[in-house]
């Protein structure tokens, strides 16, 4: 009697809610049990039973009141929760086994017949068919660490070795192409070795997006918010894509407080901090700054000369330094770009069979280079040569002639003069109100230099490379 009543309910329920909204919510309860007036509903997840115990469960008293007045009360409970009042006759259970053919083995749902698999088997792989497939090369042994990034790295190594949560959420941000996605993959890497157990998800803000509109288009949001609200990681990369998508920050909106809510990790990157993304709401936005916000700040020269060096190691090539340094200096915006560069540099010296030398990596990447051509300036070769020789640019213009100074200084006056139509005595006062002789003595003193000292002509050569595109 109780299953056909419950039946009769779900009709009712099904006309007042729409197709839509009971496919989502309501088609997954299971009658779980009646003892005198009250009745026990099952549901799979934790997530679902909250959500229909707020919005359904007194309108399913009401309805299965009228049906059986003796009915007082509607419990709703997990699916895998034991039963604390005595169960139905066997024959009315939905979950109860049935002979095979019969109605109620046919009606039942495919999780119910199924037997259990064990928990998170093939869970990595299921995580990256979800989202997105991690790159094996984005490791935390192979990012190189330097001041610009060096708290990012630690924030991201604490996230992955924390068996609780650490910062919720970690919010990374900076530039293209500074190692935002290297070191989200090496979260995600490091904690799928760490702990086989934890399900890791991984996706583009676009990703998020195009999955959550799927489920809206096929009328199955229930699914879609199951997936991404039962992991124990989520990674969200490139959060900015969502901006002025209002349904969208809606969900991610609500998603973050659910896992925030049940102690899950939330890992975040974008290209700006929280509070200067625009087009985001600002509650949002102040949701993501509420954990550890953590910038990834523009590389330096040894950075750069770090990922050159490691980026070689890893490809087993050997490399001139002068042509490491070139590329350090020249390339400075963006470190795919960067990494790029060398890999051209590589490939045409295997191809063609030609040494890798500065001529050839000029010959190579004139195109890339070209692009940054423009109109040197003195003060533009006072800071190439301060920051190739480790001086402070200040002593361009100071009046120190010891030689780890005065020797730098005249190169750069010599570079002036090769590279810029400056008068001598404009490059003169340039330098700290010089005479137009002490200019000319500087040109004379690197031409001589130039011509006894080949490491030194190789000096004035690679900078006036890198000045020069």
């Amino acid at each position: 009697m109780g299953k056909t009543e419950w039946d009769r309910v779900k009709v009712r329920l099904k006309d007042e809610v729409g197709d839509a909204a009971y496919r989502s919510w309501l088609r997954p309860i299971t009658l779980h049990g009646i003892n005198g007036g009250d009745v026990k509903l099952a549901l799979p997840t934790r997530f679902m039973r909250d959500w229909v115990a707020t919005h359904y469960a007194e309108r399913i008293r009401a309805l299965w009141g009228a049906e059986n007045p003796g009915i007082r009360n509607v419990e709703i409970v997990v699916g895998a929760a034991r039963a604390t009042v005595a169960p139905l006759p066997a024959p009315t259970l939905v979950n109860t086994p049935a002979p095979a053919g019969s109605p109620a083995a046919t009606a039942l749902p495919a999780a119910a017949k199924a037997p259990c698999a064990p928990a998170n088997v093939n869970a990595a792989a299921e995580m990256d068919e979800l989202g997105a497939q991690l790159d094996p090369r984005f490791t935390f042994k192979n990012f190189v660490v330097g001041k610009p990034n060096e708290f990012a790295y630690a924030a991201a190594n604490r996230v992955a070795d924390a068996d609780s949560v650490s910062f919720n959420p970690l919010f990374l941000y900076g530039g293209v192409g500074l190692g935002k996605t290297h070191l989200m993959h090496a979260i995600a890497h490091h904690i799928r070795e760490r702990k086989p157990d934890r399900s890791v998800l991984y996706l583009s803000a676009e990703k998020f997006m195009y999955r959550f509109i799927r489920a809206l288009r096929h009328q199955d949001t229930m699914s879609f918010k199951e997936q991404f609200r039962s992991v124990d990681v989520l990674m969200i990369d490139d959060v900015q894509f969502i901006a002025g998508k209002d349904a969208t920050q809606e969900e991610f909106f609500h998603t973050f407080n659910a896992l925030v809510d049940q102690g899950r990790q939330i890992v975040i990157s974008a290209d700006k901090s929280p509070s200067d993304l625009e087009g985001i709401e600002e509650r949002l936005r102040s949701r993501m700054a509420c954990g550890l916000v953590a910038d990834i700040h523009a590389t330096t020269y040894e950075l750069r000369l770090g990922i050159l060096h490691s980026k070689a190691e890893q490809m087993s090539v050997l490399v001139p330094q002068k042509v490491m340094e070139f590329l350090a200096h020249k390339i400075a915006s963006n470190v795919r770009e960067l990494e790029g560069a060398l890999n051209r540099v590589v490939a045409h010296s295997q191809l063609v069979g030609r040494a890798i030398t500065l001529e050839t990596t000029q010959e190579v990447l004139q195109d890339l280079l070209r692009s940054s051509d423009r109109r040197i300036t003195i003060e533009e070769i006072q800071k190439k040569v301060a920051e190739h020789f480790t001086i402070k640019l200040a002593e361009m213009s100071s009046a120190r002639r010891s030689r780890q100074v005065a020797r730098p200084r005249q190169i750069a006056m010599y570079l002036a003069k090769q590279l810029t139509s400056r008068s001598l005595p404009e490059i003169g006062r340039k330098f700290g109100g010089r005479d137009h002789t002490t200019v000319m003595h500087a040109v004379k003193k690197v031409e001589e230099l130039k011509e006894s000292d080949s490491n030194f002509a190789e000096d004035v050569e690679l900078l006036r490379r890198m000045l020069q595109g």
